[in-house]
């Protein structure tokens, strides 16, 4: 199976010189975690939930005043249309990430995430073997 049929094609994309505040509107809005960042369709970035909470609230950083692009994930990890999703699953197990950006053509067509893989039955198997890589803690900062 395909990215490309498991994906999900609607999705809101912002600009990096969008505020903080916007990213969380929309994020509320579409009941997302992720919004992709783009220079108009080209992907330079994502800013997830933990994002704001991490480099904007713990900084003590105004969301209003600040920029997604001072908030955002560079160089996202992505993903393209025709790629296998057994493929997606592997790179967000290494990578330790629940969500890729779909590319093709260099410019955004989709987001496919780990619920995605979880909600098809064929899958499931996929999503829980990501998810123990995903859920591996990391040598904490003590």
């Amino acid at each position: 199976m395909k990215i490309k049929d498991i994906m999900t094609k609607n999705i809101a994309s912002l600009n990096s010189n969008d505020t903080v505040e916007r990213a969380a509107q929309l994020m509320k809005e579409h009941d997302v975690g992720v919004v992709p960042v783009c220079d108009e369709e080209k992907v330079i970035g994502v800013i997830t939930d933990r994002d704001i909470a991490l480099r904007t609230v713990a900084d003590g950083e105004n969301p209003t005043q600040q920029t997604v692009r001072n908030a955002m994930t560079s160089t996202p990890v992505v993903a393209n249309p025709d790629m296998d999703v057994r493929e997606a699953a592997r790179i967000m197990k290494e990578r330790q990430i629940r969500r890729l950006p779909v590319i093709e053509n260099g410019n955004l067509v989709g987001i496919v995430s780990l619920g995605d893989f979880a909600v098809e039955e064929k899958l499931d198997h996929c999503a829980e073997e990501a998810l123990c890589g995903i859920s591996e803690p990391c040598s904490p900062k003590i």
